[in-house]
């Protein structure tokens, strides 16, 4: 069977735009752009449907290359980008956003996002940043908008000044980092959370209580976080150069973890001690 012919079989999480984005995608961050179009490549092949790149990880161009390759057509893969830290203001927005598309080779992207909400930085206008996305939205070359790593003031103040609410938020989110009252505001305004570094790095994956479960449904430790993630109904987008990983991680629906196996994993939370990334509130990287 062709990858063109191939039948998915991960489920679609419907956005407050109407738009439907997979559950699970392939994220591409630290993969060097040299190995990223084959990456990319293998992972299509497998079946994932869902990219996640951005403009920082400076590997757009080698994803748009994979998925032309692939044979899918275009509309057959939702793509995910974000903007760089250092083109906040509306102008540079404006062309970064074009950037992007020329480096993609396409002439728009499924989803767009704010990296980071830099409220240190700018001012700590993210606002007139997101008004910006509003435009991509409205003229059709982003499909849908959102934000990444944004608090709950961080959200509200959008709330209050802005046409729509985003959305998704994709926030670091793992066993060890519920970030669990974000997760509900999200919910509670019909934001989805995509969860980023969804196995803390691999930090979680030698946890006693998450090997165990494991072992006895003879699934490997990131499949059992993996799968946790999507019972609790994130949409997450592991990464991997390794194509035997990237087809394990794939194989996430012929199993569920009963009540008291996701009880466990969740019980693992750490709060802030658990965060691998930086914390929102205070992260103020402009790359060079």
């Amino acid at each position: 069977m062709s990858v063109s012919q191939r039948t998915t079989i991960v489920p679609s999480v419907r956005l407050n735009d109407g738009h439907f984005i997979p559950q699970l995608g392939f994220g591409v961050f630290q993969i060097d752009p040299a190995d990223t179009a084959e990456a990319v490549g293998e992972a299509l092949e497998v079946g994932y449907r869902h990219i996640d790149t951005a403009e920082m990880y400076r590997n757009e161009r080698e994803v748009g290359e994979g998925v032309r390759a692939s044979g899918l057509d275009r509309g057959e893969v939702f793509i995910t980008s974000k903007l760089n830290n250092g083109y906040h203001r509306p102008d540079d927005a404006r062309r970064a956003f074009e950037t992007t598309l020329i480096e993609l080779g396409f002439d728009y992207v499924d989803l767009f996002l704010i990296h980071w909400p830099l409220p240190t930085l700018y001012g700590g206008d993210f606002v007139s940043t997101w008004k910006t996305l509003e435009e991509f939205r409205d003229d059709g070359r982003a499909r849908s908008i959102g934000v990444s790593n944004f608090q709950i003031e961080h959200l509200q103040r959008l709330a209050a000044a802005a046409d729509q609410v985003p959305a998704v938020n994709q926030i670091e989110l793992h066993p060890y980092l519920l970030n669990e009252q974000v997760r509900a505001y999200d919910e509670a305004h019909a934001i989805v959370t995509e969860a980023w570094s969804p196995i803390a790095q691999g930090r979680v994956l030698g946890d006693p209580a998450i090997t165990r479960i494991a072992d006895r449904l003879g699934r490997s430790p990131a499949q059992v976080v993996l799968r946790w993630q999507i019972q609790r109904g994130n949409v997450v987008f592991p990464k991997s150069t390794n194509p035997s990983r990237i087809k394990e991680n794939f194989e996430l629906f012929d199993f569920e973890l009963d009540a008291d196996d996701l009880a466990a994993i969740t019980a693992l939370d750490k709060g802030e001690a658990g965060r691998t990334g930086p914390n929102p509130d205070t992260f103020a990287h402009i790359p060079a």
